[in-house]
Parts: structure tokens; C-alpha cells; sequence
């Protein structure tokens, strides 16, 4: 039986682990094709492409650094030239930098936007100029935050690029939806990947955490890949300028310390 997204093909950034992985898998198992981006961990990037070959996907794996305009395009075009096409962005790469408000330096600051939010801009632009070009449809899914909306103390770049995402996100829904393109965001609360392995092993902390979440549990990126599958299908095709919050409660019984 075919997947939902028999024919498709995705670019997922930052997809050689975590939640950027795991999307990547979810859309190959849906038919899709795949551009697998990874920054610096080329092994994990591979674990990805074999992981989608077993599906009986294909799978591109190509370095690129989204904070850097020329990787940003030569990610769309290589996706056009080796798969024939790109129909699905789904800009997932991220980092974070915590300080005091007082203490971030303009190379954290620069470095915090660049990713989470130039890189964003810029991929999608690239994205969708060529869809243009070609009159075709097309979506795009944003894998923003919980903190583009929920205050988080002394990460203050990483809130002011999610909630610059979001905005972002409402304003393409207007300019892009009479091209057919739809774009959305998901934003995940706490979700077990690699990047909270120091907090998984901070019994007190994680406790606490807990504490504040109705589900009483950490998410999954296998959930997270789930929700991108669906905003990706044709079952979505009237969603646009949306944000998806998926943080098992987290988001309505959240208060700080």
C-alpha cells in the first residue's frame, strides 16, 4: 500500500540525529525521498541515510550549514538536480546558548539567530523560489519551540528567534498560500533526544521538570516525526500558518521556579 507520501521529496536539516532524524526516517516510511543535511557529524548522518535505504527510500546525505546563504541554496538545488524535485522543507536544525540576559556576546547572539531563524528565512526563500519557477505546490514545516510563545530565563536568543519564527510563519501562510505552498510550525516541549542526555541524568532536575508536564513523561522524536508526517500529507492540505504544540500539557501548567 502506498505511503501518504508516495513521489514526495523532503529536505529535513539537521537531520543526522535526534528529532531531525527521525523525521527523516517517518517520511522515507511514507514514501518520501530525502535530502539528509547534517552540519558536523557526518556518522550520524549516515546512520540516517542507511536507515532510510531500508525503507526502500533514497536518501542524498549533504554537508551543509544553514547559517551560510550558499549552503542554503545548494541544499534546494541538489535535491532538484539528484532527486528530480523537492516538494517538503522541513527546517529542523537548531541551536541554543544559555546566559544571563546581560552576559550573551554578540558571537552567541549572531550565532543563535544565523541558524535558528536566518537559516530558516533563507532556506525557504531558495525553496521556494525553484517551486515558483516550476508552478508547483509545496509545504513547509518549521520545527520551532514551545519557547517561541513560553518564556525561558537566560535563553533569551533562542526565544527571540522562535518567536521571530513564528511570526514569520503566519506571514508566509498569507504570501505564499496563493502559490499553493502551505507552512506550519510544530513546537515540541521537553523531548528525549541526545541534546537533554545531561538533564535525563540529573535525577532532581528531571523530577522537576516532570512535575510540570499533565503526561507526567518526556516526549519522543518518533511523536514529534509523527505530527510532521501529517502536516506534510495532502490530509493537511488546508493547515496553514499554524503552530502544533506538542509538550504532553507542559505549555498550560508551566510556571517557573
Amino acid at each position: 500500500m502506498p505511503g501518504r507520501l508516495t513521489g514526495k521529496v523532503a529536505i529535513v536539516t539537521g537531520s543526522s540525529s535526534g528529532i531531525g532524524q527521525a523525521i527523516a526516517v517517518r517520511l522515507a516510511r511514507e514514501g518520501a525521498h530525502l535530502v539528509v543535511d547534517y552540519r558536523s557529524h557526518p556518522e550520524g548522518a549516515d546512520d540516517t541515510r542507511k536507515q532510510i535505504e531500508a525503507t526502500g527510500s533514497r536518501a542524498v546525505v549533504l554537508q551543509a550549514d544553514v547559517a551560510k546563504l550558499e549552503d542554503t541554496r545548494r541544499l534546494v538545488d541538489e535535491a532538484w538536480k539528484q532527486l528530480g524535485g523537492c516538494d517538503i522543507l522541513v527546517n529542523n536544525a537548531g541551536i541554543e546558548k544559555g546566559a544571563d540576559f546581560w552576559e550573551v556576546t554578540e558571537e552567541d547572539y549572531d550565532a543563535v539567530l544565523d541558524v535558528n531563524l536566518k537559516g530558516v528565512f533563507f532556506l525557504s526563500q531558495a525553496f521556494v523560489r525553484r517551486l515558483r519557477e516550476a508552478r508547483r505546490p509545496g509545504c513547509i514545516i518549521n520545527i520551532s519551540s514551545v519557547h517561541e510563545e513560553m518564556a525561558f530565563p537566560h535563553f533569551s536568543t533562542y526565544c527571540a528567534a522562535k518567536g521571530g519564527l513564528r511570526m514569520l510563519t503566519r506571514d508566509l501562510a498569507v504570501e505564499l498560500g496563493p502559490a499553493g505552498i502551505t507552512i506550519n510550525n510544530i513546537a515540541p516541549g521537553a523531548i528525549e533526544t541526545p541534546i537533554n542526555k545531561s538533564l535525563l541524568e540529573d535525577k532532581p532536575k528531571l523530577e522537576a521538570l516532570l512535575k510540570n508536564i499533565p503526561l507526567a513523561r518526556m516526549g519522543k522524536s518518533e511523536e514529534v516525526a509523527a505530527l510532521t508526517a501529517f502536516l506534510a500529507s495532502e490530509e493537511a492540505a488546508y493547515i496553514t500558518g499554524s503552530t502544533y504544540v506538542i509538550d504532553g500539557g507542559l505549555m498550560v501548567n508551566y510556571h517557573e521556579q
